[in-house]
């Protein structure tokens, strides 16, 4: 038996019991929800919607709701991910998904440590684009697993 079928055999009641998975989906869907949505928010005001709005009150107010919403994506994922491991391991839609978060997370960390949020320069609302295209492609994925 291999790590991964431990994993999924240790977490299958989550897959077996009637409510477990739905409800993990969705927590995993209010997660992501919560993540775009302040992201795009934030992204707008970045490329110029909402000049009324001090770009650091609204950044606070978003990322903090952004960031709760990807501890619930990525918590419940990774539930997810334990009850069918070696599934999804195999699954291209899902490790492409995998580098594509891995991609939002290297553009985000790059755009907050070049200062975007003070600058609002093209460079800023370039990476705003890519974070939304990105992200984008991750919920893509994510419904592909189903599929493939």
């Amino acid at each position: 038996m291999t790590a991964l079928d431990a994993l999924t055999a240790a977490f299958a009641p989550l897959r077996t019991h009637t409510w477990a998975y739905p409800a993990l989906e969705v927590v995993h869907i209010v997660g992501i929800a919560l993540l775009l949505g302040n992201l795009v928010l934030l992204e707008l005001r970045v490329w110029g919607r909402g000049r009324a709005l001090p770009v650091a009150d609204l950044a606070r107010l978003t990322l903090a709701l952004a960031l709760g919403g990807f501890a619930l994506a990525a918590a419940s994922g990774l539930l997810m991910f334990a009850s069918q491991a070696g599934e999804l391991m195999a699954n291209r839609a899902f490790v492409i998904k995998m580098g594509l978060l891995m991609a939002a997370g290297t553009n985000a960390a790059v755009f907050h440590a070049r200062g975007s949020l003070t600058k609002l320069d093209a460079m800023a609302r370039l990476q705003t684009a890519l974070s939304l295209l990105v992200w984008l492609a991750v919920i893509t994925c994510g419904r592909w697993i189903a599929y493939l």
